[in-house]
């Protein structure tokens, strides 16, 4: 299943906000709205895929599982008395 949903949370020592929900869906509307020229850079691509000795379809399986794997993933950053959460859905 592909991501949908990013959550965002900042804290800081002063101040915390509500988590923020990232629609990530949206992006898929935008990949549809580009993809003439994403199907443009799969075909140039795809020339020095084959000369690296990987074939094009093993990278684009590879960068499907990635995508398919994000949701439940959690991203905690820390610096100087901020804390940022990131959670993908």
């Amino acid at each position: 299943m592909i991501p949908n949903i990013a959550v965002v949370r900042v804290q800081s020592e002063h101040f915390w906000c509500l988590p923020i929900p990232v629609p990530l869906f949206l992006l898929w509307l935008l990949v549809l709205l580009l993809s003439p020229l994403l199907l443009v850079v799969l075909l140039v691509v795809w020339p020095f895929c084959l000369g690296a000795g990987f074939p094009l379809g093993r990278a684009i399986e590879a960068f499907w599982g990635i995508l398919c794997a994000l949701p439940g993933t959690s991203v905690r950053v820390t610096a100087e008395g901020k804390h940022i959460t990131v959670r993908i859905l």
